[in-house]
């Protein structure tokens, strides 16, 4: 056998070895997807937009959690957004009640008579006060559904508690969240961010924010303090920047194994970094499959979907045969996490929901309880009609049921 060739196969089989070894030790957890509908309408007046899913441990039936699902109407400007709907459901998501608006989730009115609401709103646990705490972007339109921006905090952090217990809402308050140094948080948007309760109780929020001249929007990590009632700023994290079209938007966290993940959305790509705090990180790096080629996610959002023993992606891409889809954002997959090189392992890509004529709107990730994790999204259609690919204006749960138990949720 000539040399070269000799060297190259000894190569290959430490290669190999060295492969098999770390696939070995990584935990076999897998998980079957059923895809539900939670809700169906179709009108020519709105969509339902948003919806995204938390749950109350033990309140539901026979020990099942009291799962809560969030959504809005989107009406018929770009992002105009009615008050926050809620629906509920006792036995994990086979029976729902019907969506409501509550008066304190209602839009109100501001000093000059414009419109004053809440969206991209993320719902969470939190165990501590056990309370639900409903975290999103307060904004301001105009009679149009224009957005009004000519003001500091025109895009301020909002939140709203539920009491599980009471079936209660509070109104909405905002953080109270400095301006900075530099008047950088003149905005500061929170909207639709996956953000993390640490054990002792406190909360590490990512959010996007813009200085008073304008210009493409960075990310920051918010550390802050949750009595049950109020949230309260403690201090921030890096300023994340990229000065290309709109910077970075709608952060996503996670903490995996004792680290912290981010990922971040771009006009032009999606990106990701980690931390060993939450608030202080690497570089930032554009998502790509682990053969080096480009995700594909591009001027959209990517979700975390955090199991125990492994690290899940959730997003959209183009090259699925999807030109069709405004922003190919449908269908909309999962693949797990190389950890090591933070890229995505393209053969373990599957469709979470599938691709039926129009995009799919802003979705949302949750771990329901230590059995299922859920992605919830609502299929776009603003005519009010049937669309001949099948979409139907579907509200979808696709439940992640795993193949051994979720031990970080408890």
């Amino acid at each position: 056998m000539p040399l070269v060739l000799r060297v190259s196969l000894v190569g290959w089989l430490i290669a190999a070895t060295l492969s098999n070894a770390i696939h070995a030790t990584e935990p076999a957890v897998d998980f079957q997807i059923h895809l539900d509908v939670a809700l169906q309408e179709l009108s020519p007046d709105y969509c339902w937009f948003h919806p995204r899913v938390t749950s109350a441990p033990d309140l539901g039936k026979d020990g099942d959690p009291l799962v809560v699902l969030t959504l809005q109407k989107h009406l018929g400007a770009s992002d105009h957004y009615s008050g926050l709907y809620y629906m509920t459901s006792r036995d994990l998501g086979q029976s729902w009640t019907k969506p409501v608006l509550p008066k304190q989730l209602e839009w109100r009115q501001g000093e000059d008579r414009e419109t004053i609401g809440v969206c991209d709103v993320t719902p969470g646990w939190h165990a501590a006060s056990e309370r639900i705490l409903a975290i999103g972007t307060q904004l301001r339109y105009n009679q149009a559904g224009d957005q009004l921006m000519e003001r500091p905090r025109s895009y301020d952090a909002a939140y709203a508690v539920y009491d599980p217990k009471t079936d209660a809402w509070t109104a909405w308050k905002t953080l109270g969240m400095p301006m900075g140094n530099n008047g950088q948080f003149h905005h500061i948007a929170p909207g639709c961010v996956q953000w993390l309760v640490q054990d002792a109780g406190s909360i590490l929020l990512p959010l996007y924010y813009q200085g008073p001249n304008g210009g493409p929007y960075s990310v920051t990590i918010v550390h802050a303090t949750f009595d049950g009632e109020r949230m309260t700023y403690v201090a921030h994290g890096d300023e994340l920047s990229l000065d290309e079209v709109r910077g970075l938007v709608e952060p996503s966290l996670t903490r995996f194994h004792g680290k912290y993940y981010l990922t971040l959305r771009n006009d032009n790509r999606g990106y990701v970094t980690s931390s060993d705090d939450g608030l202080h990180f690497d570089a930032i790096k554009p998502w790509t499959f682990d053969d080096g080629r480009e995700l594909g996610s591009y001027n959209t959002q990517q979700h975390w979907v955090t199991h125990s023993d492994g690290l899940f992606l959730s997003y959209t891409r183009r090259g699925a045969n999807n030109d069709h889809i405004v922003r190919n954002r449908a269908p909309l997959f999962v693949a797990r996490v190389d950890m090591e090189r933070l890229t995505v392992l393209r053969e373990t890509e599957r469709v979470l929901i599938p691709e039926r004529g129009v995009m799919l709107g802003n979705f949302g990730v949750a771990a329901v309880n230590q059995q299922e994790s859920w992605v919830t999204d609502s299929e776009f259609i603003t005519n009010g009609e049937l669309h001949h690919r099948g979409a139907d204006g579907s509200t979808f749960i696709a439940r992640l049921k795993w193949s051994q138990p979720n031990r970080r949720e408890k």
